[in-house]
C-alpha cells in the first residue's frame, strides 16, 4: 500500500502523556475534516479505552491516492531518536581527517623510504637524473658563488680588524678557512639552492599534481616515484657537495683579496694560516653537511609537491611551504652533524700561531 504525505493530515492521535495503568489509559481522536462515508470516524470527538500500554507514539492519518481509503502510519519517538543518533556517530568519525602538517610530515617519510629501495634495486631514471643534475649544479653555479663571495668578504671586514688590532695578523687566514669549511660554505649554499632548485621542484610537482599528470603517469604504467623524484634526490646530493667546494674556494680567495686590499694583510700569511689550520676532515664534513642539505631539500620539496591541493593558490602554499621546511631543516641538521662532527676539536688554531 502507498502513502502519500500531505501538509495537513486527516485526523492524528498522541499518546505521549498517557498512563500505563491499561484501565486508565485512554486515546482521543479528532477529525478536522469531513471524512468520506468509507471511513468510520466522523467530526465529533469520541474517547476509547486503551485495553493495553501505549508506548509514547504519533499516528498519522492520511489519503491514499490509488483508492482514496486513509492510511495510518505510526512513529515512535524513541526509536527515531536512538536510530538518530546511530546515524550521526559513524558519519562524525567518517569525516574526520588528520592534521594537513601531519599527513605531509609522514608523506616525506615514506617517499624518502621509497627512494632509498629504488636506489638500492637500481631502479633509477638516467635521463631525468642527468637533466636533473645540470639544472642543479651548472645552472646554479653563478648564483651560488657570487653569494659566497660576498658572504666571505663581510666576514672579512667583521673579524680581520678585530685581528689585526690584537696582533694576531697570521691566524685571520686559519680563522677564515674553518669558519669558511665548516658553517658558512654549506649552509649558504644549501640556503640558495633551497630558495632556488627547491621551491622549482615544489611547484613543478604541485603543477603535475593539479593537473592530474601524476595520474595520468600512473595510468601509464610509469611510477611517479622513478621518474620525477629519485632522479631529484640523486641530482641535488651530487651537485650541492660540489658546489659547496666551489663556494668554499671563491670565499677564501675575496677574503683574501679584500685582506690584503684593505687592511694589509698579506695574502701568502693568509694562505699559509689556511693551509696549516685546516684538516682533510674539515672539508670531508662540509660535503657530508651538503649531501645531507641536498637530500632534505630535494624530499622536502617532492613531497610537498605530490601533495598539493586546491589549484593554482594551493601551488603557491606548497611552494612557499616547501622553502620554510627545507631551510628549518637545513638549520637543524647542521646542528646535528655539527655536534657529531666536532666534539673532539679545539686545537686547530695553534698551528697558526
Amino acid at each position: 500500500m502507498q502513502t502519500a504525505f500531505y501538509s495537513h493530515p486527516l485526523f492524528c492521535f498522541s499518546c505521549r502523556n498517557l498512563s500505563t495503568n491499561a484501565k486508565n489509559s485512554s486515546v482521543k481522536i479528532r477529525a478536522p475534516h469531513q471524512l468520506d462515508s468509507k471511513c468510520e470516524f466522523n467530526r465529533r470527538l469520541r474517547i476509547y479505552n486503551s485495553p493495553i500500554n501505549i508506548k509514547p507514539n504519533r499516528l498519522f492519518v492520511l489519503p491514499n491516492t490509488e483508492d482514496g481509503h486513509p492510511t495510518a502510519s505510526t512513529m515512535d519517538d524513541e526509536m527515531n531518536t536512538n536510530h538518530a543518533l546511530n546515524v550521526m556517530s559513524p558519519m562524525f568519525l567518517s569525516n574526520w581527517s588528520p592534521p594537513r602538517y601531519l599527513w605531509r610530515g609522514l608523506s616525506v617519510l615514506i617517499l624518502a623510504g621509497q627512494v632509498i629501495m629504488k636506489i638500492l634495486k637500481g631502479k633509477v631514471h638516467w635521463r631525468n637524473t642527468l637533466q636533473q643534475l645540470e639544472r642543479v649544479g651548472p645552472k646554479s653555479v653563478g648564483v651560488c658563488l657570487l653569494t659566497s663571495a660576498f658572504v666571505g668578504m663581510a666576514f672579512t671586514i667583521q673579524f680581520v680588524r678585530e685581528f689585526t688590532r690584537l696582533g694576531l695578523n697570521r691566524s685571520v687566514g686559519g680563522v677564515l678557512a674553518l669558519a669558511f669549511s665548516r658553517e658558512l660554505s654549506p649552509v649558504v649554499t644549501a640556503i640558495v639552492v633551497a630558495g632556488r632548485i627547491g621551491s622549482a621542484f615544489a611547484a613543478e610537482l604541485g603543477t603535475m599534481q593539479v593537473s592530474e599528470q601524476i595520474d595520468t603517469l600512473r595510468v601509464l604504467g610509469s611510477d611517479p616515484v622513478d621518474y620525477l623524484v629519485t632522479p631529484r634526490v640523486i641530482a641535488s646530493c651530487i651537485a650541492l657537495p660540489l658546489l659547496t667546494l666551489l663556494c668554499f674556494t671563491l670565499g677564501l680567495a675575496s677574503s683574501a683579496l679584500l685582506a690584503d686590499g684593505v687592511y694589509g694583510v698579506s695574502i701568502n700569511i693568509i694562505l699559509d694560516s689556511a693551509q696549516r689550520s685546516l684538516r682533510a676532515w674539515d672539508i670531508i664534513s662540509a660535503m657530508i653537511k651538503s649531501g645531507v642539505f641536498g637530500a632534505i631539500i630535494s624530499i622536502v620539496s617532492c613531497a610537498w609537491g605530490v601533495t598539493t591541493l586546491g589549484g593554482a593558490k594551493g601551488v603557491g602554499e606548497s611552494t612557499t611551504s616547501a622553502v620554510v621546511i627545507s631551510l628549518v631543516g637545513i638549520f637543524i641538521a647542521d646542528f646535528a652533524l655539527s655536534c657529531c662532527f666536532f666534539q673532539g676539536a679545539g686545537d686547530q688554531l695553534k698551528n697558526c700561531i
